[in-house]
């Protein structure tokens, strides 16, 4: 079984967070971790699992306006053309790939993250979702991540393989 990590990160914290999720799931299947400037599009046939993730900005995915204003907060931060919602847009049908969404943001009570609108756009895309979409926390916008982020980002991995695993014996 073939599962492919695909990040967005501006500021390095949803990257070692898909970092952490690959670590989990390397234990039981074959794992890339991508950031989504090099993923493949069309998804690639034999991967089995995407996990998908980037930063909640505007409660929800980035947008072009949003990566130019993480830009403008820190000159170092890594803002390309293509983040999760254009690479989602390009990626093709993904009819029976299993998936899963993961998003960083600060812990606040407003509405919206990033992962639940990349969970509707790979249920839109044919992928068959199995869990629900997973928030790591940053302490502020640039971060870092909260402490035990990583460990639990790690563990969220291991599980993924764990439904990856229960979902394809059920199937076969």
């Amino acid at each position: 079984m073939q599962a492919l990590v695909v990040y967005e990160s501006m500021f390095g914290n949803t990257a070692l967070v898909a970092e952490a999720i690959a670590e989990g799931l390397g234990a039981r299947v074959g794992v890339r971790a991508v950031p989504v400037a090099d993923a493949p599009a069309p998804l690639p046939a034999d991967i089995d699992l995407v996990v998908v993730g980037g930063p909640t900005h505007a409660f929800g995915m980035s947008r072009r306006g949003t990566r130019s204003a993480a830009a403008r907060q820190d000159e170092k931060a890594a803002v390309g053309e293509r983040g999760v919602r254009e690479w989602l847009a390009v990626a093709g049908p993904m009819h029976g790939t299993l998936a899963a969404s993961f998003d960083t943001h600060a812990r606040t009570r407003l509405p919206g993250s990033a992962s639940g609108a990349i969970r509707r756009r790979l249920r839109r895309s044919g992928a068959r979702v199995i869990a629900p979409p997973r928030s790591f926390y940053v302490t502020g916008t640039q971060g870092p991540l909260d402490d035990g982020e990583r460990d639990r980002a790690r563990a969220w991995g291991a599980a993924l393989a764990d439904a990856m695993a229960a979902t394809v014996s059920r199937a076969g």
